[in-house]
């Protein structure tokens, strides 16, 4: 049977970044690999930060968003059975960072799928500086992408202090407890015995570039757990939105200020995190000038913020769209900030 993993995580935690080594150890390993991308939203931005992954050994699918929750589960079911027809020795499900986990599980327990695919890990990544003020729907989604995982993977655990590191698991912790679910998880500095720490699950805290391979033979088998948890009455992903620009024309300096400005500022909405991809002109980064004519935006640049980190890196490809994604988002402020 093809053993199935599902990386979830909050918008922005991190998870495209660790599906990129989590892949490369697994192929390093010989295996044939199949990662399948389902975007928020009608455009998959992250399916294209993968794509030097692809080679003899690693394919990427895709499923788009832009649809109601039967047509996706549909589509999600159609592609694991294409997928499964393809010879992968594992599969990777990279979901949107507000996905209902139990669709995964609801899904891969149906005919045919439960005599081709074997549930390998549920694997969650989340910032070490996770927000403090989410609202609940935002910590519903954070307990419900937790309360299965066999292993919290935390982003960024360098660049955090280990009281922000202890911060974050508290708080996730205080989700589970909200929404009744009894999973918890061990935190930095306690004096638990090794059984004591199984009860309570595992975290790993350590600066991704530095895993070893036995780090990520670890992670690759660390299962999942079945938990139970009280479900809001109404759908808590229905709080969350997302708007897209295309063609938007500024400057590298232009759009980091942009994302600095609609991040902070509270008259945009509660905005979680903002991703894509545009063009600017080869001298844009260094010199900041605009250009006005359009043969002159030739470089790709991709942006990828949240309120924690603003990250804008040169791409050999790109497509031209910025996606802004959060609650309450206010289209006409944060079109002010974009220049549109």
């Amino acid at each position: 049977m093809v053993k199935v993993d599902l990386i979830t995580g909050f918008l922005g935690s991190g998870k495209t970044t660790f599906i990129r080594k989590y892949a490369k150890y697994l192929m390093d390993e010989g295996n044939n690999i199949g990662i399948l991308e389902n975007d928020y939203g009608a455009v998959n931005v992250d399916m294209m930060l993968l794509q030097d992954l692809m080679g003899d050994n690693c394919e990427l699918e895709m499923i788009s968003g832009g649809c109601d929750k039967d047509c996706h589960r549909r589509r999600f079911k159609t592609k694991l059975i294409a997928m499964g027809m393809c010879g992968y020795d594992r599969v990777i499900v990279e979901p949107s960072g507000i996905f209902d986990v139990d669709e995964f599980f609801d899904i891969l327990h149906e005919e045919p799928l439960n005599r081709w695919y074997q549930i390998g890990n549920v694997i969650a990544i989340v910032d070490s500086r996770l927000e403090n003020d989410l609202s609940d729907e935002a910590d519903f989604i954070l307990a419900s992408e937790v309360a299965d995982a066999g292993c919290i993977v935390m982003s960024k655990s360098q660049e955090a202090s280990p009281e922000e590191i202890q911060g974050t698991i508290d708080h996730v912790n205080r989700a589970l407890e909200k929404v009744h679910c009894r999973r918890r998880f061990g935190g930095l500095g306690k004096e638990n015995t090794e059984q004591d720490m199984d009860k309570m699950g595992n975290v790993i805290h350590k600066n991704w570039d530095e895993m070893s391979k036995e780090d990520f033979a670890g992670i690759a088998s660390c299962g999942y757990e079945m938990s139970t948890y009280r479900k809001p009455e109404l759908e808590a992903d229905e709080a969350f939105t997302s708007l897209y620009y295309m063609n938007v024309k500024m400057t590298e300096k232009e759009l980091r200020e942009a994302a600095e400005k609609i991040l902070s500022d509270p008259e945009c909405g509660h905005v979680f995190r903002m991703k894509g991809f545009m063009r600017v002109d080869d001298g844009d980064g260094i010199s900041g000038k605009s250009v006005q004519t359009e043969k002159n935006w030739k470089k790709w640049i991709e942006l990828n913020a949240t309120k924690n980190e603003i990250t804008i890196r040169p791409l050999h490809v790109g497509q031209e769209v910025l996606i802004v994604i959060g609650e309450d988002l206010q289209e006409e402020k944060i079109k002010s900030y974009l220049k549109i």
